[in-house]
C-alpha cells in the first residue's frame, strides 16, 4: 500500500481509556478486543476441515451478546489468535485517502510489529513455517465480510432461516483492510490495517481486556472458544452449558443433536475447563447437573485464577439430587 497517510492523535479520553482497559486484573499486554469479537461464535472450535469455499454464508448468534453474519469462508481457531495478537499491538490511527468515500478518505487502525513479535505474541515457535502460516492466516481473513447485527435475536434468526436479509441495524465490513511485509524473515517489518469496521468498533464499541497469555497458551480449540466469554465477565463465576454450545455453534437441543453427541459436547467442556486450569486462566472448576430426566443441564462453576477477590469454591453436594465435582 503506497498512499500519503496522515496521522490523527487519539484524544485524551479514548486514550485514558484504552489505558484503564489494559489494567485490568494486572495482566500482562492483554488483547483489547471489541465485546462482539470475544462473545461470538464466529469462529469455529477448530483448524482443520474449515470451509473454504467463497459462497459460505452462516449467522452466528449468542443470545444477548452478538448476532454475527460471515461470508467468504468460515473462520477457526488460528484465525481468532491471530486477530488477537493483532489487538494486543499498540495502534496508531490514521486516514487515507478514499475517492469512493463520502469524506474523501477512510480512517483506519495501523498496527507495526515483525513477524518475530506477533509469533511470539502468541506462543508460537519463531520459525520460517509458523510465519508462512500467519501469512496465509491473514489472507484468510482478508477474504471474509462480516455483518453484525442490532435486534431481537429470535427475529433474525429466523427471517435468515426463511432466507430473507435480516431486518435490522447493521454494521458490514472487513475486519483487516490490508497487511504488508518487507519479507518473510522473522525481523522483517509487518504492517497490519484494521478495515474501517474494526477501527470503528475499536473507538466506539465497548472493548474487554482479554488475557492473551492464557489465550494463546489453550491447546484445545473448544478452549479457545470459550475462555475469551469466560474472561470478559471479571464478576461471573458459572456459565450454563447452553451458553457454551452457542459459543461453539451449536444448539444443545435441537434437530441436529443427541443423547450421543451431548454427551460427547459435556466431554470436550470437561477437558476445555481443564485446559483453561492448566493454562492458569482457572484456578478451579466444577460441574452441577441440573434437573432430572433426558432434559438434565450442566452449569460450570469456576474460579479465575486472577480474581484474588473472589470466594474460594467448596465442594458441595447438590440439594437437587445432581452430581458436583471440584478440579484443582
Amino acid at each position: 500500500m503506497k498512499s500519503n497517510v496522515s496521522p490523527i492523535e487519539l484524544s485524551d479520553a479514548e486514550k485514558k481509556r484504552l489505558d484503564r482497559v489494559g489494567r485490568r486484573r494486572g495482566r500482562n499486554r492483554p488483547a483489547k478486543v471489541p465485546a462482539r469479537l470475544v462473545r461470538t461464535s464466529a469462529f469455529a472450535p477448530k483448524r482443520r476441515g474449515l470451509i473454504t469455499d467463497s459462497s459460505f454464508e452462516r449467522l452466528y448468534v449468542v443470545r444477548g451478546h452478538s448476532v454475527v453474519r460471515v461470508s467468504g469462508r468460515e473462520l477457526g481457531s488460528q484465525h481468532r489468535d491471530a486477530l488477537y495478537a493483532v489487538f494486543r499491538l499498540g495502534h496508531k490511527q490514521v486516514v487515507l485517502p478514499d475517492r469512493e468515500s463520502p469524506v474523501g478518505f477512510t480512517r483506519y487502525l495501523k498496527v507495526e510489529t515483525s513477524w518475530r513479535e506477533l509469533l511470539k505474541c502468541m506462543g508460537l515457535t519463531q520459525h520460517a513455517n509458523n510465519i508462512a502460516a500467519l501469512h496465509f492466516t491473514f489472507e484468510d481473513i482478508k477474504k471474509v465480510v462480516v455483518t453484525i447485527y442490532e435486534g431481537d435475536e429470535a427475529k433474525l434468526l429466523e427471517q435468515y432461516r426463511q432466507g430473507k436479509l435480516p431486518k435490522a441495524k447493521g454494521r458490514m465490513g472487513n475486519m483487516l483492510h490490508d497487511v504488508e511485509w518487507g519479507g518473510l524473515g522473522l525481523d522483517d517489518k509487518v504492517t497490519v490495517f484494521f478495515g474501517e469496521w474494526s477501527a470503528n468498533m475499536v473507538m466506539s464499541a465497548k472493548l474487554v481486556s482479554l488475557n492473551a497469555d492464557v489465550q494463546f497458551a489453550l491447546g484445545s480449540d473448544y478452549a479457545k472458544s470459550f475462555w475469551p466469554y469466560v474472561d470478559s465477565f471479571h464478576k461471573h463465576n458459572w456459565v450454563d452449558e447452553e451458553r457454551l454450545a452457542e459459543l461453539v455453534g451449536r444448539d444443545l437441543w435441537g434437530a441436529h443433536e443427541d443423547a450421543k453427541t451431548r454427551r460427547d459436547f459435556r466431554s470436550k467442556c470437561r477437558k476445555a475447563f481443564e485446559d483453561m486450569v492448566r493454562a492458569k486462566g482457572l484456578r478451579a472448576w466444577r460441574v452441577e447437573v441440573r434437573g432430572d430426566g433426558r432434559h438434565k443441564s450442566h452449569r460450570y462453576h469456576y474460579e479465575h485464577g486472577l480474581d484474588a477477590q473472589q470466594m474460594d469454591l467448596p465442594l458441595l453436594v447438590d440439594t437437587e439430587g445432581g452430581h458436583t465435582s471440584k478440579v484443582a
